[in-house]
């Protein structure tokens, strides 16, 4: 067989080979067959995840700083947060304490259960990166963390005798405690107090402790938009470093409420009652808003004495609700215009404690027209023969102009025959959680205390206004079903008696009153 060397030689492939469009090579590591051309280090998938990890340089042990008296978690540097366990603040956190994250894409994130007297957390993590040009990893794996003890500056703060940093201490002097009580609820509605550490009752009114400036300074600004008051404030130096020039204080605000409450008798300054509409200086008290709502009953005309006008004069009540004496009324006449719910009436009123003994009576005007029948109880001042040690009133018997114009009696608001407690109200009403301080009070203020709370749930049964600012809830079924089957037998003999008596007391409806959600709760019927 001859060869020619000039022979052409053709270029067309041979039949039944394709065309190769990839080239071929096999993994360095294990042999399997991989495209050459996008192959990374010449290693399959497989082999670069045995081999490549992603997670390099990602913490897989770290530790959480957890206060165990309030139960608060420590995010660097200095702040605490309030987060439950296997919550999403807590998956944050522990997020934040890793170095690395920033270079990986996270996937998904979860705990995994552990004991909870472990002191230890996990957190299961997948992450994504790209290995190599075109190759995208995804790697799960778990991270370890150790709770570790450490105290807040708070709670270390409540172990010394630097407890608070501000105080705010409300006083009133007046010897009851009805104004506080309406505060009281004031506050609870508005949540004033949440801020607040500790609440201290004294004997002239509240403590509110709190642990920064700020919290102190907001329960103020309410106070100065419900009542009517006066702030002083004082600092004490507690420590001071020399060296940075840092100091440190103790804040105390002292907030006066103005002695006057609803259905206080006022004798006025006569300047200051010329100077506010020419009012007649003696006035009741009808109402305590942000400033000092004052009405005449002899001719119905109202004025409003605000804070810097009551501080720039200063006066004191002539009479509290205290000395209310109960009258009867023998006649009554409306005889001028109606001003809101006030009705101006003339009207003939007797002692209670005179009928029988002799037929003393009294003429007057009063605002209460259209709530007074004959034969309705009604409690008013007794000005006649009463001596009052008050220079404004003295000034005012003094003036002829206004001597004459005093009455006898001055009635203030209709009396409901009731019982002596009524523990059967479909409402009741909140109460703040209060330090009564190292000794109890007394049995006769406990007693005292009893009774204010008694004329102030009667006060806002019989005022509608009064009840509008408030939050009233519900009674508790339970309670009073029980209570209803203990004295069922009992309330049978006296309903004959009393039950013409609580006719005429004012009723709160239902619709007025809210449910409290914190005492709901599901109970899986058997």
């Amino acid at each position: 067989m001859s060869m020619d060397l000039d022979a052409p030689v053709s270029i067309q492939p041979a039949p039944g080979m394709g065309q190769q469009t990839a080239a071929t090579i096999l993994c360095c590591n294990c042999g399997a067959p991989i495209d050459g051309t996008s192959s990374a280090g010449a290693l399959c998938y497989d082999c670069i995840k045995l081999t490549v990890d992603i997670s390099e340089g990602i913490q897989r042990e770290a530790t959480l700083h957890w206060c165990r008296d309030c139960e608060r978690w420590l995010q660097p540097p200095n702040h605490w947060l309030v987060a439950s366990p296997e919550s999403r603040e807590l998956l944050a956190l522990c997020l934040r304490k890793l170095r690395g994250l920033q270079k990986v894409r996270i996937i998904d994130a979860s705990f995994i259960w552990t004991e909870p007297h472990s002191r230890r957390v996990k957190v299961k993590l997948t992450i994504q990166q790209e290995a190599f040009e075109g190759t995208i990893l995804q790697q799960s794996f778990e991270v370890e963390y150790v709770v570790a003890y450490q105290q807040c500056p708070e709670c270390a703060k409540s172990y010394t005798a630097n407890t608070w940093r501000a105080v705010v201490q409300v006083r009133q002097k007046v010897p009851h405690k009805r104004t506080f009580l309406y505060l009281e609820q004031l506050m609870l509605k508005h949540q004033a107090h949440r801020d607040s550490i500790n609440i201290k009752e004294v004997k002239d009114g509240l403590d509110f402790f709190f642990a920064q400036r700020n919290h102190a300074e907001k329960l103020i600004d309410f106070l100065n938009s419900v009542v009517p008051c006066k702030v002083k404030k004082s600092q004490e130096l507690i420590s001071m470093d020399i060296h940075t020039s840092t100091k440190s204080y103790k804040f105390s605000y002292s907030v006066e409420l103005v002695p006057i409450c609803k259905d206080d008798l006022v004798a006025l300054p006569i300047k200051l009652a010329k100077s506010i509409g020419n009012i007649s200086p003696l006035t009741l008290c009808y109402r305590i808003g942000t400033s000092v709502n004052l009405l005449d009953p002899q001719t119905l005309q109202t004025a409003d004495v605000s804070t810097p006008i009551y501080w720039r004069t200063p006066f004191t009540p002539l009479t509290d609700v205290q000395e209310l004496i109960e009258f009867v009324v023998m006649d009554i006449e409306p005889i001028g215009p109606a001003k809101g719910r006030f009705l101006l009436a003339e009207a003939t009123v007797a002692r209670a404690s005179d009928l029988g003994s002799n037929d003393i009576t009294y003429y007057t005007r009063t605002h209460l027209g259209n709530v007074l029948h004959p034969g309705d109880s009604v409690l008013g001042y007794h000005l006649t023969g009463t001596n009052f040690n008050n220079p404004q009133f003295e000034a005012l018997e003094q003036n002829s102009t206004y001597a004459d114009n005093i009455p006898d009696v001055m009635l203030v608001k209709k009396f409901y025959a009731r019982k002596k407690k009524n523990k059967n109200r479909n409402w009741h009403l909140k109460r703040m959680d209060k330090d009564d301080g190292d000794l109890l009070p007394k049995k006769q203020d406990q007693e005292r205390m009893e009774r204010d709370f008694e004329m102030f749930l009667r006060d806002v049964e019989e005022d509608t206004e009064l009840r509008n600012t408030l939050a009233l809830y519900k009674a508790q079924q339970k309670a009073r079903a029980e209570k209803m089957e203990g004295v069922e037998g009992a309330e049978m003999d006296d309903t004959e008696t009393e039950g013409s008596e609580d006719d005429e007391v004012p009723k709160i409806n239902m619709d007025e009153l809210l449910d409290e959600f914190d005492e709901l709760n599901v109970e899986d019927e058997a």
